[in-house]
């Protein structure tokens, strides 16, 4: 049964032949199939409460199988965010500062994007969807089985080739994480050093409290 049990569809006309199922295994296939990813994207970070203060930012995202990511931010400042699959760490140049936690531990809306590669499975993951079609491509809301997870829903939107054109995080904490990708590229040749993260000299580092 799995996702039958869960499944509700909204907005989902009768002369959309839409198959959600066969869907999200194709997209689950795509992404866990690659070692590696590399795009630009576009992020936006806003509040629920505060629906008209935004930031904007940009920059290079890089992935490695299993739960590695570089983050590389270009405008409108430049900052870095690596994990090697178990640490995070968030570097500010300007300020020459920092942070690190633990992967398990963060609530940072950037971490849970792991799940694009090697390790995509909706079934494990999420217990509700919504779909909604939008000019041929497909928004799929999704909300989480846990209440521990630091998103209470994840948007994403699918081309007709399966890309995850756009992806819309809602925290716990009503902010709004939305991603745009551009120029995708699968299994770029990506050196795994880039995401071993080496302290700058004279940097703070400040290391996020445990509960």
């Amino acid at each position: 049964m799995g996702l039958l049990l869960f499944l509700r569809l909204f907005s989902l006309h009768a002369a959309d032949d839409f198959d959600l199922f066969a869907t999200l295994r194709k997209v689950e296939n795509r992404y866990n199939s690659v070692q590696t990813v590399q795009v630009d994207f576009q992020q936006t970070l806003s509040y629920v409460t505060q629906p008209t203060a935004r930031r904007m930012e940009s920059g290079v995202l890089f992935l490695r199988k299993p739960g590695k990511m570089r983050w590389e931010y270009k405008e409108p400042t430049k900052k870095l965010f690596v994990s090697d699959g178990k640490d995070i760490f968030f570097y500010t140049p300007a300020t020459n500062r920092v942070e690190k936690s633990k992967v398990k531990e963060t609530d940072d809306m950037r971490a849970p994007l792991a799940f694009l590669i090697g390790k995509l499975d909706f079934q494990r993951d999420f217990k509700e969807y919504i779909v909604r079609p939008e000019t041929g491509w497909h928004w799929i809301i999704a909300k989480p089985k846990s209440d521990k997870a630091p998103y209470r829903e994840v948007q994403f939107l699918l081309t007709s080739n399966l890309v995850i054109a756009r992806l819309k995080v809602m925290g716990q904490d009503q902010s709004v994480m939305e991603f745009s990708f551009q120029n995708e590229r699968l299994n770029p040749p990506l050196d795994d050093g880039i995401f071993q993260f080496r302290i700058p000299e004279g940097a703070e580092v400040v290391e996020a409290k445990q509960d």
